[in-house]
């Protein structure tokens, strides 16, 4: 990460985009174990900590919620999701249509969140070119 407010938004994406892989992965993995018997899904909940982390924050705009933010609130993982009822027998609860769908989505954000981290740098470069 980059420590300074300049890049606020870049991190807070930087580690959307790491959380977004980190999810991929999870889905990718999912995919896999579809027939393994006891297996229960696993899934990354990066939006819940970034909610938490601005409304942590009580500043009034949005500008100083983002830069309040540390990295350390950000730090997400995969959890398995024990949740979610197995309609097979053998106790695993993957849904190979859910997952495909989970993945494309997940891919777009990915994309989105690469986009976003691209204009914002195009955004530092018209500011210093003038």
């Amino acid at each position: 990460m980059i420590y300074t407010n300049v890049y606020d938004y870049i991190n807070v994406l930087d580690k959307a985009a790491d959380a977004s892989w980190l999810r991929n992965k999870a889905i990718a993995n999912n995919i896999a174990n579809v027939d393994t018997p006891g297996y229960k899904r696993q899934d990354v909940d990066f939006e819940s900590a970034l909610k938490k982390a601005i409304l942590n924050n009580r500043f009034v705009s949005v500008d100083d919620r983002v830069g309040a933010i540390t990295s350390d609130e950000l730090e997400v993982g995969m959890y398995t999701d024990r949740s979610g009822y197995s309609y097979r027998l053998d106790g695993n609860n993957v849904d190979i249509e859910t997952e495909s769908a989970a993945m494309v989505s997940n891919q777009l954000k990915y994309q989105a969140l690469m986009k976003a981290a691209g204009d914002e740098f195009a955004n530092l470069r018209t500011a210093m070119s003038k």
